[in-house]
């Protein structure tokens, strides 16, 4: 059996034809799915930065003054107030923070952030007793910040503390939360 070049060139016509159909539905698909891929980046976009932001925001920290060194006892705890700027709260907004200074010698002192470390209630300091007590969940912590009874894990945080000439300083930090934010940091 002969098939005609009328034939054949109906065949080749008909093969072309379906070429260019699946060659025009790979390019719908290609288009659909560049389009999707595009708007998924656009839509990711805010969401990364709001993700990543956290982590490239550079901590902000400073050196601020709580006393003169003649206004604490060698063995005694106080309360401390400084400004410290947080950038978790807004636009850099500052606010006034509590913290524990205790001087541990002529020249040398320890300064505890007033945060629990297991959900970021305010600690007290019983002089009695010489500990720190979180009075939300029954957090314990020694005079060294040590955590030795109650839900917390981890010891009180601290701040860097130094003199310059008589003067105390403490470096004010934002003040992590680490049980609120997932962590334990």
């Amino acid at each position: 059996m002969k098939v005609s070049r009328e034939e054949k060139q109906a065949r080749r016509e008909q093969k072309q034809a379906l070429r260019r159909d699946r060659q025009e539905k790979r390019r719908q698909v290609l288009i659909i799915f560049g389009a999707g891929g595009a708007a998924a980046v656009a839509a990711g976009i805010p969401v990364a930065g709001v993700l990543l932001a956290p982590a490239l925001t550079p901590k902000q920290t400073a050196w601020r003054a709580v006393g003169n060194v003649n206004d604490f006892q060698v063995g005694q705890t106080a309360e401390v107030k400084f400004r410290v700027a947080d950038p978790r709260e807004g636009q850099d907004v500052s606010s006034t923070v509590g913290a524990w200074l205790r001087r541990t010698s002529e020249r040398r002192f320890v300064c505890f952030q007033m945060n629990c470390t297991h959900l970021g209630c305010p600690v007290h300091w019983v002089p009695s007793s010489e500990l720190f007590l979180c009075p939300c969940h029954g957090g314990v912590y020694d005079q060294t910040g040590r955590n030795v009874a109650g839900p917390p894990r981890i010891p009180l945080r601290r701040h860097s503390v130094r003199l310059v000439g008589d003067t105390v300083e403490v470096l004010a930090q934002p003040i992590p939360l680490p049980a609120l934010l997932g962590g334990t940091k």
